[in-house]
């Protein structure tokens, strides 16, 4: 670790130096003396603006995987060392303090810590269980049904909570022991609740759409409705998924007990609130009577109404969700502002316009260039966190994309599925070790086991949300003429 920091003061002191030269009017021969520190080689000549941006998007990949540094951080250093190689020392200091007041005095930033925050409440007021029981009630009695109402359970939760991590958390604890008592395949339990807390990434109020919208300038409202079409279908292939695995292996999701329809009515008022929750978020941007940031906070009031009237929310579930909220909203932002720091980076080496031009002029079909970039997004998902590779990877496919003539909502929502996958697909598949701790007694070889079941649903709705792009775009289209 010192010696990364050592490499990261050499580079540091050498374009200070470097640039410091060239400011005083020297030669160029001191310039290159002056980079030599790091580059070890004497009169080697400057390299091109895109070997530049090249080299510091490899440069950031090495940081991230070798120092083990935060991603906000590294993508922070990584920019301001090559904005300050191909600029200047002086510009990369001018360049730091806007970015760092821009982002952190927007008012379009707020949007995030509310929903966080509303979603939060959610979680430590124990909604979860009240969602479970409902969807249990509905399809509980059918074959693989307590897996398939473990699945719904999660899209209605993230439709108001928006965490992976805190989904699984939540479903891991109220519906596996559930189909641990009816002796289900502990394959199939762990991975439909894994797979499924993933919906909270594309389900609005999602976090990662938020900062697509915002790092792309697009109307997070717009990204909101597109999201609902995707979530909705990629819930009814995991629910497939699930019925297909359980007629191929009957004994591996038993049927439940059946309920009376007094007892399906009656579990309905555990959902309400969060339908109320949804809809006011959700018509509220329709009717254009909230901004995306107001809808936020009226949906945090609401669920604090709500969960305070009722009774569920402690006062030390309160104070966990605002420290929860906190910690993750500082988290976020500072991904963002060192995804801005990158950004400018890359701008200045033109390698995002420079990969557009020549995407756009290659002798193949848009088709097969969006699924190159998808495949891409695959792999980079199942080695990093999904939140860091989109603010990497953004600014160079999404003017690619455009160039393309795809719907700039309709590749935002679609990148977003995309990387689900790599959120339970190891070596990173977070929310698979988030169940697998919460699940000592099967083995984490188990988990990713059941999380390979329900990967063909994710490519399904890849390849649907591609042939029917209207999946996406229908809502937004009708919704916000």
């Amino acid at each position: 670790m010192m010696a990364g920091w050592g490499f990261i003061k050499r580079l540091l002191l050498s374009v200070y130096i470097c640039r410091s030269a060239r400011m005083r009017r020297h030669g160029p021969g001191d310039a290159h003396r002056c980079r030599s520190l790091y580059f070890g080689r004497q009169g080697r000549c400057p390299m091109s603006l895109a070997a530049i941006g090249i080299t510091g998007i490899i440069a950031l990949l090495a940081v991230l995987f070798f120092l083990g540094m935060p991603v906000g951080i590294a993508m922070g250093l990584v920019g301001f060392t090559g904005f300050c190689y191909v600029v200047s020392f002086k510009a990369g200091l001018g360049m730091i303090g806007s970015v760092l007041w821009t982002t952190f005095s927007s008012y379009g930033l707020t949007v995030i810590p509310l929903f966080i925050f509303m979603g939060q409440i959610a979680f430590h007021s124990g909604v979860n269980e009240k969602l479970y029981n409902c969807a249990y009630a509905w399809v509980g009695h059918i074959r693989g049904g307590i897996a398939m109402s473990t699945v719904m359970a999660c899209s209605a939760f993230s439709s108001i909570c928006g965490s992976n991590a805190a989904t699984a958390a939540t479903m891991s604890t109220v519906a596996l022991p559930q189909m641990k008592k009816f002796n289900y395949e502990s394959k199939l339990s762990t991975g439909a609740v894994a797979c499924g807390s993933t919906l909270g990434v594309v389900i609005p109020p999602s976090v990662v759409l938020i900062v697509i919208g915002l790092s792309t300038e697009q109307s997070i409202a717009r990204l909101f409705y597109g999201g609902i079409g995707a979530g909705v279908v990629l819930s009814l292939l995991m629910i497939l998924t699930i019925y297909t695995v359980c007629r191929v292996y009957p004994q591996w999701g038993p049927s439940g007990p059946r309920t009376t329809w007094m007892d399906k009515l009656r579990s309905l008022s555990g959902a309400y609130e969060m339908l109320t929750l949804f809809l006011l978020v959700m018509l509220g941007l329709y009717l254009g009577i909230f901004t995306p940031a107001e809808a936020g906070a009226a949906g945090s009031l609401l669920a604090l109404v709500i969960t305070g009237v009722q009774g569920r929310l402690t006062w030390k579930g309160f104070m966990m969700s605002v420290t929860d909220t906190l910690r993750i909203s500082s988290m976020v932002i500072m991904i963002l502002t060192g995804a801005v720091i990158f950004g400018k980076f890359l701008a200045v080496t033109r390698i995002p316009f420079d990969i557009a031009a020549w995407v756009v002029h290659m002798p193949l079909p848009k088709s097969a260039v969006i699924g190159i970039i998808f495949c891409i997004y695959i792999i980079g998902g199942a080695v990093m966190d999904a939140l860091a590779l989109l603010l990497i990877t953004i600014p160079v496919f999404f003017p690619v994309a455009r160039e393309l003539g795809y719907d700039p909502v309709w590749f935002a929502v679609t990148v977003t599925v995309v990387t689900t996958l790599g959120a339970v697909t190891p070596p990173v598949g977070a929310t698979t070790y988030v169940v697998g701790a919460m699940t000592p007694d099967v083995s984490l070889e188990d988990v990713f086991r059941g999380v390979a079941y329900f990967l063909p649903a994710y490519v399904v709705c890849i390849v649907i949300l591609m042939v029917f792009p209207e999946v996406v775009t229908f809502l937004p289209v009708l919704i916000m003429k």
